[in-house]
This record gives C-alpha cells, sequence and structure tokens, in this order.
C-alpha cells in the first residue's frame, strides 16, 4: 500500500493562562499530520504531533526538520507505513515520542476510514463513557475557588488540583474548603506538584496533605532523582503517582527498572510524551505486572490527539477516573464529537 503524508501547524488559543509550577502558558502550537493512499486521497487518517514546552523531549528547534524528513522518506517510498504494523525502524523515531503517536493515531484512523473511529468498544460506539477528573489549575485562591465550585456543579466526583505554585499554607486552606464541602466518600481529590518540592520538604509536606484524604500526589519532587522518589514511594502517607519520571525512558529494560527501584503506587501515562500508544501499552502491562496501578492523561493535546487517547484508553476495563478534561481549554479547539457530561468524557457522533 502506497502511503503519502502531509502536515500543518496549528497554534491552540488558551482561554486563560495555564499555570503549573513550572510557569504559566497561553498557547500551544500544535503539527496536525494526515496519511492517505494515492488511489483514494478523499480518505484520511489525521493524527497529532503536540511536543510541551519544556517538557517533551521532542520540544527540539528541528522538530519541523524532523516532520519534512519523514515526509520524504514517506512519500518517497523509502519507508512504508502499514496500518496494525510497528512503526519502520528506519523513521529514527525514538527520540520523537509526539511524532510517534500522531503517526500512530493516523494510521488507526486510515485503517478505519479516516472516521476519526480509531477503535471499535464501548466508547467509540457511544454506550459507555469514561470517568474524568475535573482539572483545577492553579491561580489566586478565588480563581482555583471559582473553577472547584464549578466543577462541583457540572458533576464531577474526582477533583485534580495543581499545587506547588501558591503558599503551602494557601493551597492547605483550599483542600480544607473542599473537604468542608465534601468528604472523601463523596469526592476523590488528587493533587499534582509538578516535582515542586524539594526532597528534604516533601515528607513533612506529605503528612501535611494527607489530613485532607487525597487519593494521590502527582510527581511530588523533580524527576530523576531515583533514590529519594523510591524512599518516598515507601513511606509516603499519600500515594505517589510517577508522571514526568516516565518522559525519556524509552527502551523495556529501563522501564522495569524504574518501576522496580522506585515501586511508585501509580504511574501516569501521557501518549505524546511517552512515546505513543505501543510505549503506553507496555508501560500498563508492566506495571499491572508489579500491582502498581495506572491512569491515562492527556498533554494538552487539542481534540485530535484526546480523541486517539481515549478511544485507547476504552480497550482497558478502566477502575478510576482519567485524566482527560482538557478539550475545554482552548478558544480555537477542532471540532470533535467528544463531550463531557456529569464528570464524564463521551463519544457523540
Amino acid at each position: 500500500m502506497s502511503l503519502n503524508f502531509s502536515y500543518t501547524s496549528h497554534t491552540l488559543q488558551f482561554r486563560f493562562d495555564a499555570r503549573t509550577s513550572r510557569g504559566a502558558i497561553s498557547e500551544h502550537k500544535v503539527y496536525f499530520i494526515n496519511l492517505w493512499q494515492e488511489d483514494t486521497p478523499e480518505i484520511s487518517g489525521v493524527g497529532e504531533c503536540a511536543p510541551l514546552a519544556g517538557l517533551s523531549i521532542d520540544d527540539r528547534p528541528d522538530l519541523e526538520q524532523k516532520l519534512q524528513e519523514a515526509m520524504r522518506l514517506i512519500n518517497g517510498q523509502q519507508v512504508q507505513l502499514q496500518p496494525g504494523k510497528p512503526l519502520p525502524q528506519e523513521l529514527q523515531l525514538e527520540e520523537w515520542p509526539a511524532l510517534r503517536f500522531a503517526l500512530e493515531t493516523a494510521l488507526l484512523d486510515l485503517q478505519h476510514g479516516g472516521r476519526r473511529q480509531l477503535y471499535n468498544n464501548a466508547f467509540s460506539r457511544g454506550e459507555a463513557g469514561i470517568p474524568i477528573n475535573g482539572l483545577i489549575w492553579m491561580g489566586d485562591s478565588s480563581f482555583m475557588q471559582e473553577q472547584i465550585e464549578k466543577k462541583l456543579k457540572e458533576g464531577y466526583s474526582c477533583l485534580k488540583l495543581k499545587i506547588g505554585g501558591l503558599d503551602f499554607v494557601q493551597e492547605l486552606e483550599i483542600l480544607q474548603s473542599i473537604r468542608e464541602v465534601a468528604g472523601a466518600q463523596e469526592l476523590t481529590v488528587r493533587v499534582d506538584a509538578n516535582g515542586a518540592f524539594s526532597p528534604q520538604e516533601a515528607y513533612k509536606k506529605l503528612e501535611r496533605l494527607a489530613r485532607y484524604e487525597l487519593h494521590s500526589i502527582e510527581q511530588p519532587i523533580r524527576q530523576g532523582q531515583h533514590e529519594a522518589m523510591a524512599q518516598l514511594c515507601a513511606y509516603t502517607p499519600v500515594p505517589i503517582a510517577l508522571d514526568e519520571e516516565l518522559i525519556g525512558v524509552q527502551r523495556p529494560e529501563e522501564k522495569a527498572q524504574l518501576l522496580e527501584q522506585i515501586k511508585p503506587q501509580y504511574i501516569i501515562l501521557k501518549p505524546t510524551l511517552v512515546g505513543g500508544l505501543a510505549a503506553s501499552a507496555e508501560w500498563i502491562e508492566m506495571a499491572q505486572q508489579r500491582n502498581i496501578g495506572w491512569w491515562m492523561t492527556s498533554a494538552l493535546e487539542s481534540n485530535i490527539g484526546l480523541n486517539g487517547i481515549s478511544q485507547f484508553t476504552a480497550n482497558y476495563d478502566i477502575t478510576m477516573p482519567q485524566g482527560m478534561g482538557t478539550g475545554q481549554l482552548y478558544h480555537n479547539n477542532i471540532p470533535s464529537a467528544l463531550q463531557i457530561e456529569q464528570g464524564q468524557l463521551w463519544y457523540r457522533r
């Protein structure tokens, strides 16, 4: 099968400055790729290549050069892409996880007729929703309280708060106000520190956070400090989920070593960051073998990437809320069949 490849860029505009402990962002540049067969150009598969600035290993000035190289190789028939088959080694995508994810999803889309229905499961058929957490972005106390009240009214049973950007006492006060409204039996609360704590202060902060009966904390300390993270995971009063820690860990033996050394309670998978759908499936299998929980999260992609992530996730027996509520963040998102209703993501064609 002879395939053609093209791409276009698109800059997503946030509805507000999205703040984390790494700073604020107001826009996000992404690339949409298209794959089609020469004899049926009207049917195309679409994928999204959307590295995150300052975080993705392929957030590099030569990303577009790599896209052009892939286009030359594919259009010149020097490499053959086949739906349902691994991506060719000749593309040399080990250091380009976002492009791997884009090509995988575009191939799946093309394989299923270019209708953005990548898998045949209860979610993609519109028969079941995926429970998701309501994401509360950093800001001043009033901004965060406003978001919390809105999410609770919208029917979310799980909230995720970004922390590490305000004074810690203020953040504890926000958690206290949540628990005054809803206890742990009614509302699951997750927090994400994005590596904001130092190893020296992390345990004491975790002790204080534990008073609010949190489900988990993502990446309490900066990635790459494996011994310190392993110590925290061994003694933590709040279950720890690895997030940024997984970025750049490519080979199966490296993944196994990281999980066995740190022994986290959970891992969080972002296909754009960890190398796509096949890489995410490998992480899931390894985590399950070690009784480590997991959930899937989008990484600020548009609805194109979010669609691929959600349909992939629905292939699994989901037991907890996923992190896929980011489709509402942009003024100029791509129209999509994805809808959020009562704290669940649905695919409505």
